[in-house]
């Protein structure tokens, strides 16, 4: 199967993940972690990237990149074989050090993606690493470049991590406060649930609905199948949530469409109500004949299966769905 398209243009901006193989400590081998690094820099000035943010732990990384012309793909590409030849040339090595191609999540400007930028430079603290007061104190990644303003780099941009604690200043001092709001993040309960993996590292766009609404007609207009692109680069073990995720808010804007209300849907398993948005569901997505038995009480799955197989053999019933559909697209 082609990989799937990943949504670019010039602004964009990205929460990009990789792990390495096996979850081996990659980046903890001598020089790893800093090569890693000097190959993120070559590749940020080759392609011009922003990078608000980036941290190499011991068997991944995370960077928030932000885009002045479409090509992280291309920078991507670049960055991980450059690095992949110089780490096995050093070693005598064949083979690739990284578990896939990698993730990368299409973020929202503004507060959201300086959330993700908070997230990236709390890592160490999160792996206990560093202690919450002491974040600046682990090298592989922007915070000490910040930090200690004259080591920074100009493809290193500190403007949304500033703005996202408030608006301080590229200052010593206004970076001192920025390392209080970083512990007080690290260690506020209610915070801290607000930076947990699950929200900010998990799907394929982060950022509010309108958002997410402008990049899917988005995809749309460029004929990107939404489902394979929110299950790129997941893990096996995060692929099935996030399909269940995709399949319920598909559900859920047939049964607007629809006017069904999912929540006083009729007992009867084979209601119409329930086989029009489930022959709707396979018709558009993968999803599996257990979950839409499961979520809309259908019996068995293959009932659900047997119910749609007959709605869809009467004229009436595949007209009804294709008339859903096209709400759908219009």
């Amino acid at each position: 199967m082609a990989r799937p398209w990943r949504i670019e243009y010039e602004g964009a901006c990205y929460h990009v993940i990789n792990r390495g193989n096996y979850r081996r400590n990659l980046f903890l081998e001598d020089g790893a972690g800093g090569s890693f690094e000097d190959t993120l820099g070559e590749t940020a000035e080759r392609f011009g990237w922003r990078v608000h943010a980036y941290v190499i732990m011991r068997n991944h990384f995370h960077l928030a990149v932000e885009l002045t012309e479409p090509n992280l793909s291309d920078g991507m590409k670049w960055l991980q074989g450059t690095w992949i030849r110089r780490y096995n040339g050093m070693r005598g090595l064949i083979g690739r050090p990284f578990q896939g191609r990698y993730k990368a999540l299409l973020v929202e400007p503004g507060r959201v993606f300086g959330r993700v930028c908070t997230y990236i430079h709390l890592n160490p603290v999160r792996a206990k690493v560093v202690a919450p007061d002491r974040a600046a104190d682990y090298t592989l990644g922007s915070l000490p470049r910040f930090v200690a303003k004259g080591k920074r780099s100009g493809w290193l941009d500190p403007s949304t991590v500033l703005a996202t604690a408030g608006g301080l200043p590229d200052t010593k001092a206004g970076w001192r406060r920025y390392l209080d709001y970083l512990e007080f993040q690290a260690t506020d309960e209610s915070t801290r649930r607000e930076l947990v993996a699950k929200q900010l590292s998990i799907g394929w766009c982060l950022g509010g609905a309108t958002f997410k609404r402008e990049q899917q007609e988005e995809a749309k207009r460029r004929g990107v199948e939404l489902e394979q692109q929110r299950i790129s680069g997941l893990t096996a073990s995060e692929v099935k949530g996030e399909r269940f995720a995709l399949w319920e808010e598909r559900l859920v804007a047939f049964a607007g469409l629809a006017k069904v209300d999912l929540r006083k849907l009729e007992p009867r398993k084979s209601h119409p109500d329930k086989v029009l948005l489930a022959a709707a569901m396979k018709r558009t997505t993968s999803v599996s004949n257990p979950w839409l038995a499961t979520r809309l009480d259908m019996g068995k799955p293959a009932s659900a299966s047997q119910f749609i197989r007959r709605y869809l053999l009467e004229e009436s019933g595949s007209r009804a769905v294709d008339s859903l559909l096209s709400k759908g697209k219009a």
